[in-house]
């Protein structure tokens, strides 16, 4: 990364205005990125809040064409920025945020998930723990509000994300849950420690009333359809990729890849048992106790010994990784969904990158072989570096660039890309973990052809009708060596949140392919290892903006 500070230029004035607006709109993504002006507080999600919303993004779309680009890297920016606002106008304009009831990523998950990021090492910490928690009411009825206006337009959700989604919403309302947890492990006390107590107490409620909200009301006159159609998939598609594909091929291609890697799959298993099914190979494996930690705490230590020795010998070797990203902290969360995921580090890395498990109630014990890829693919080189390098990337890039900007297909297909990496530097050479990094491929390849094929309506793949959420999830249980509640919860956040599955492994395929045709283009002078910088010098960008300004170079 260049020492030499750029000057600023009005886009990158802008897309930091920018930056600025959607902060203070929503001050979740400011927790999100470490700015903690906003932490005692929610924004608006109330139909008035969205409409806010696309205002202020309507009128930066409006200076930020008027705008001429004065370099390269003012270049990606407008390309990105503009594209980000337009996908943002036309989902607002389809009227998604009336909808937006999913199992993982809509506004009953994020309220309640803020808290995971807040600070709390002082007093000031607890009192914005506090005036936030008194504030989930308020942010509760502005998301119901929202529905309500949806059910009169006649947009809405599925019925059977309304259903799962009113479970989480009674687990975060149960006394000794969440938020009592929340308060029971904050060491203040006196008047403060009331107001924890008094804010955990309203938050309860106002997610019980959630509920009976999502039972009573919305779930009458939810849909009976999970798959969104072809239109709306598309918008979702483009945004979670920052690429425009050709969803038909798509899906006929990851019928393909599935194929591919499954063989690859059995010729693996063969080699750790000759003769093996797939399934036999795997029940071998897992009845290896030489290969299973026990115990939350084993886990967390042995994630961070693998991530920092992954830190160690990659940044001595094939990556440039500068010191501030050199620390991550592995953490198990205070949830129990079985997610396992990553968060940025802050602004000034005072809160470190860090990788989070969700674990399951009663699960105990774990595999090293089935989770080494794991590591690697939310660690370094995946998740950790790609995104600590964009953070740390400060004298070229705005905040806005290294803070927020990308897209999933860039993230997720970095991480993917960054498991078979690994591979291809030998730190899989055993064949069981090379068996894990196959199991979670093949998982990600039979997301795109699920995906696809349930929001398309394309044809069952035996004949027998059209994809819906019965076939779905069989042809999950076919593909996936994990247990059933995982299974079921994976295919209801397909089922619910269109087209982002499949961006994992359709940007594995398009990193892949800008990398192999820079290679074939430069011949001998191609560098890896300079490929790499490159790429993630620019922080994050949709797919179509890495290809362009990758191959223009």
């Amino acid at each position: 990364m260049s020492e030499t500070l750029r000057p600023q230029t009005p886009i990158d004035a802008l897309a930091e205005e920018w930056l600025d607006t959607a902060v203070d709109l929503d001050p979740v993504t400011g927790t999100y990125i470490g700015r903690t002006d906003g932490d005692d507080r929610y924004g608006d999600y109330s139909p008035e809040g969205a409409e806010a919303f696309a205002t202020a993004a309507r009128s930066v779309l409006e200076r930020l064409v008027a705008l001429e680009p004065v370099d390269d890297i003012d270049r990606v920016t407008k390309a990105d920025l503009a594209s980000d606002l337009e996908l943002d106008l036309a989902l607002y304009e389809a009227g998604w945020h009336l909808r937006d009831v999913n199992v993982i990523e809509s506004p009953a998950q994020q309220i309640r998930q803020v808290y995971d990021l807040m600070p709390t090492e002082t007093e000031a910490d607890w009192r914005n723990v506090a005036s936030r928690l008194a504030a989930v009411p308020a942010a509760i009825d502005g998301y119901m509000a929202t529905l309500r206006e949806g059910i009169q337009r006649g947009i809405v959700p599925a019925v059977r994300q309304v259903h799962e989604v009113a479970e989480q919403a009674r687990s975060f309302a149960a006394a000794g849950g969440f938020f009592d947890q929340l308060v029971d492990g904050s060491p203040v006390s006196g008047h403060l420690r009331g107001e924890l107590a008094d804010g955990a107490a309203v938050a309860r409620e106002a997610y019980a009333r959630l509920a009976r909200f999502f039972d009573g009301v919305l779930a009458p006159r939810a849909s009976d359809s999970d798959g969104v159609g072809r239109e709306l998939y598309a918008l979702h598609s483009r945004r979670f990729l920052g690429a425009t594909v050709d969803l038909d091929e798509t899906y006929e291609w990851g019928i393909e890849e599935l194929a591919r890697v499954t063989a690859e799959q059995e010729r693996v298993a063969d080699e750790i048992l000759p003769g093996a099914t797939v399934e036999e190979a795997i029940a071998h494996l897992e009845a290896d106790v030489s290969r299973k930690l026990v115990g939350t705490e084993a886990l967390r230590a042995w994630m961070q010994e693998t991530a920092d020795r992954a830190v160690a010998e990659l940044g001595a070797s094939h990556f440039d990784i500068p010191e501030p990203v050199r620390r991550i902290e592995c953490m198990i969360a205070p949830t129990t969904s079985g997610e396992i995921y990553y968060t940025g580090p802050s602004d000034d890395f005072s809160r470190p990158g860090r990788m989070w498990w969700s674990v399951p109630t009663g699960v105990e014990t774990f595999d090293t072989w089935r989770e080494l890829t794991t590591v690697y693919h939310e660690g370094v080189p995946g998740h950790h570096l790609q995104i600590g390098q964009a953070v740390y990337n400060r004298g070229q890039l705005n905040a806005w660039r290294r803070l927020v900007a990308g897209s999933s297909g860039h993230a997720e297909g970095w991480a993917l890309y960054a498991e078979r990496l690994m591979e291809e530097l030998g730190y899989l050479a055993d064949p069981a973990a090379r068996l894990g990094m196959l199991d979670g491929q093949r998982m990600r390849a039979a997301r795109v052809v699920l995906d696809i094929g349930v929001h398309l309506g394309k044809a069952r793949l035996d004949g027998e009708g059209v994809w819906d959420a019965d076939y779905a999830l069989e042809f999950m249980r076919r593909n996936v060596n994990m247990d059933d509640a995982f299974v079921r919860f994976e295919v209801n956040r397909y089922l619910g949140w269109p087209g982002q599955a499949p961006s994992y492994k359709v940007g594995q395929r398009i990193w892949e392919q800008i990398r192999d045709e820079l290679a074939e283009r430069e011949g001998d002078d191609f560098s890896l290892k300079v490929f790499h910088r490159r790429a993630l010098d620019m922080g994050g960008v949709g797919l179509d903006t890495l290809r362009s300004a990758l191959l223009a170079s």
